[in-house]
């Protein structure tokens, strides 16, 4: 017969086990979820070094060394407000004469072949639009360019609109590369990267440059202006890097478009 004593201790150690039992339950699943935990983080660290190793998180960085022009498409795309009205015999011939602190650049414009680029500039000009601007931007570095046409002097400018692409495909077919010579003495329109996302900056080129055909040629330097604008690229840029502001400004003191 079980006493009274030897039934508590009973009782006791009984309770006992059941306690240890769910302690080792508890430390088990506690075990379980930590493994779980561990294996989810391994999974999200793999994935994201893998990422990182393919270069997801370097996609802009890879878009802008693919495409050298992120020197002459600095511009945001501005607000966006009326272009101007056809305004000008689209079948002539004009000039855009700049007359800058470095010296007079003058070139020539189609607008047979870019009425609405000749337009907006013809617009622009009549208005005074590039008086007192700089050409804020010189480039030696795998392309060769003077950027200029922004009146805030920054490279994020505009008139307010933008105007689309033209004569895109008369520097000839691209080349294994996705991109064509702009030759010296080009004038194009710089841009966002984006097509129809020209406004007023253009940039001209002084020395043949590899450039994807996406930026509107326009224009071309007569002789003398060439020579002002080799005068400026030599003089470099203001902290004598491959691509800033010129060492010596360079001022378009008068913008004037005519017709030939």
């Amino acid at each position: 017969m079980v006493t009274s004593d030897q039934r508590r201790r009973q009782l006791a150690r009984e309770k006992y086990e059941r306690q240890q039992k769910r302690r080792a339950e508890a430390r088990r699943k506690a075990r379980q979820r930590t493994a779980i935990i561990g294996a989810a983080v391994a999974v999200v660290v793999a994935t994201l070094v893998g990422l990182i190793v393919g270069g997801v998180f370097d996609k802009d960085k890879k878009d802008q060394a693919a495409n050298p022009a992120a020197s002459p498409s600095a511009a945001p795309k501005p607000k966006q407000s009326p272009s101007p009205e056809m305004a000008i015999d689209q079948k002539a011939k004009y000039t855009f004469a700049l007359k800058t602190s470095a010296g007079d650049i003058s070139f020539a414009m189609d607008a047979a072949k870019t009425p609405q680029t000749v337009n907006s500039f013809k617009s622009l000009a009549d208005k005074g639009y590039f008086d007192n601007t700089k050409c804020h931007r010189l480039t030696s570095g795998g392309i060769f360019v003077l950027q200029c046409g922004d009146p805030e002097g920054t490279g994020m400018g505009g008139p307010g609109y933008t105007i689309p692409d033209e004569n895109l495909d008369s520097l000839g077919k691209a080349n294994d590369q996705g991109q064509v010579i702009y030759p010296a003495g080009t004038v194009a329109m710089a841009n966002t990267g984006q097509p129809g996302s020209g406004g007023s900056q253009f940039f001209l080129v002084y020395k043949d440059s590899p450039l994807a055909p996406s930026y509107t040629p326009f224009g071309k330097i007569d002789a003398a202006g060439l020579k002002v604008l080799e005068e400026i690229a030599k003089a470099g840029t203001a902290d004598g890097g491959q691509d800033g502001a010129p060492k010596k400004e360079v001022k378009i003191e008068k913008g004037t478009v005519t017709q030939n």
